[in-house]
């Protein structure tokens, strides 16, 4: 059994401090769950116990793994203890898992190569870790033919066989339905029971709740908040806390909806089918201005997909799509489940968005209002797309995508790398958006209560049948 413990760890940058210093400690089998808004430090704080903060970031302070003391600095001495002491499961499992790769070879590649198992073996371990998390039939298939919810999956069973005593979990539940949300919970939680040292980001309320132990509340770059889970989630102290709670969707007002107007797109009779697997078969939807429809059901089942189809992105196996008269090529916008898909990586984000302004003869004000209403700081305009928080980034994708004014916006787990204050907020510029400019939302959501709060009319698919 391994202690985790950070003795004034602080991230600084070229402007200066990012992350105030925080001292923690974790104990075996008594979870630590960092809770706090996107963009908050959550993860540069695990990436600073990792080692694996951007070249131009660096950490000071000293971290203690067991007997052993390292400075926050020294980057090299931790990597050497990857997979065997220290693993970690990333933010952003689309960005981490090889595109080349079918997701059994990649997960038994970690026995292969930490634990020295003949392949056979390590095979049949990456096997048994991949059906221990709900994907044994997607043992052959490639990163871009899984849900961003079964990329998660796939990266968890990848760090679990690892077998460090020491685990880092960056947003876990992160995409995830109820049902996967609670199961990951629970693969977690007997990590703990083993005597495993978890220390776990999210800005997910009911994860920490199932995991228990002790909770800390990051806002701006400071841990705002500490103390046993249970006590801090009934009785908070600290105003930002008390806001988080109150920002779950059970407690939104529910949104207003005018009749719908002319249809902006509809399918019929869609059917589509992977090889031998059926995702749905018979759909029919439609979809009219100023109209907002949720999209729900488990990770696997097709939502993503069908947005695609309606879109023009994916063809359909059987039925037709028909889009309204008139509209441009760029009318029909999505926001994509994992945005670091959406951005050049080599671009900064304030270069992405200028070729887009310049593209479409846009004006550069409308960009900073727009900036202004998602709270996206200006210095992030300098970074690469991998340099900001996942939920930062996912409101520059929605900045983009509003400059264009479509007629229909596809919004694929819009909120899910978002914490509760800053999903509200998001929301309600969607809201706003919808009732000012009547662009029709179709809005996939593993969250019930949120679509029941947001949605004019909802479709589920369900794994079962393969229809709606």
């Amino acid at each position: 059994m391994t202690m985790l413990a950070l003795d004034e760890v602080a991230v600084h940058g070229p402007q200066g401090r990012i992350v105030a210093p925080a001292t923690l400690r974790v104990e075996p089998g008594v979870p630590l769950v960092i809770l706090g808004e996107t963009g908050s430090g959550k993860s540069l704080l695990a990436q600073a116990v990792m080692g694996t903060l951007p070249a131009e970031l660096h950490a000071t302070g000293a971290i203690r793994l067991g007997a052993d003391a390292l400075p926050a600095r020294d980057t090299a001495g931790r990597r050497a203890l990857w997979g065997r002491t220290l693993a970690m499961l990333p933010q952003e499992p689309w960005a981490a898992l090889d595109p080349t790769m079918p997701a059994m070879p990649q997960v038994a590649e970690v026995p292969r190569f930490v634990a020295g198992l003949p392949w056979p073996a390590a095979r049949r371990a990456a096997a048994a870790a991949l059906a221990a998390v709900g994907l044994a039939p997607a043992e052959r298939r490639f990163p871009f033919q899984l849900s961003g919810g079964m990329c998660q999956r796939v990266a968890l069973a990848a760090t679990r066989i690892a077998g460090a005593p020491v685990l880092l979990a960056d947003e876990p539940t992160k995409g995830l339905d109820a049902a996967l949300r609670d199961s990951v919970a629970a693969l977690l939680a007997e990590e703990v029971a083993r005597g495993a040292t978890l220390l776990v980001i999210t800005h997910d309320i009911a994860l920490a709740r199932a995991l228990g132990g002790e909770l800390a509340v990051m806002l701006e770059g400071e841990i705002v908040e500490q103390g046993p889970v249970a006590r801090v989630l009934a009785a908070p102290e600290h105003p930002y806390t008390r806001r988080l709670l109150a920002a779950e969707p059970e407690a939104w007002a529910p949104w207003p909806h005018r009749p719908a107007g002319a249809a902006v797109v509809e399918g019929e009779g869609l059917a589509k089918r992977y090889g031998p697997q059926r995702l749905f078969t018979g759909i029919d939807l439609a979809l009219g201005a100023g109209e907002v429809v949720a999209l729900t059901g488990p990770s696997g089942t097709g939502k993503s997909t069908l947005g695609n189809m309606l879109l023009g992105l994916v063809p359909p196996d059987a039925g037709t799509v028909r889009r309204r008269g008139g509209l441009s090529a760029f009318a029909l916008q999505k926001l994509y489940q994992d945005p670091l898909a959406a951005f050049a990586p080599a671009m900064t984000l304030g270069d992405a968005l200028a070729a887009v302004i310049r593209r479409h003869r846009l004006d550069p004000v409308l960009a900073t209002r727009l900036r202004d209403r998602l709270r996206l700081a200006p210095a992030l305009l300098a970074r690469r797309p991998d340099q900001v928080s996942g939920g930062e980034l996912q409101r520059f994708a929605l900045l983009r995508a509003l400059l264009l004014d479509p007629a229909l916006l596809f919004a694929d787990e819009p909120t899910s790398r978002l914490d509760l204050v800053t999903q509200a907020e998001v929301m309600e510029l969607l809201r706003e958006v919808v009732a000012e400019t009547g662009m029709a939302l179709l809005l996939v959501t593993h969250d019930a209560a949120m679509a029941g709060k947001v949605a004019r009319r909802g479709m589920a698919l369900r794994p079962e049948t393969g229809g709606a």
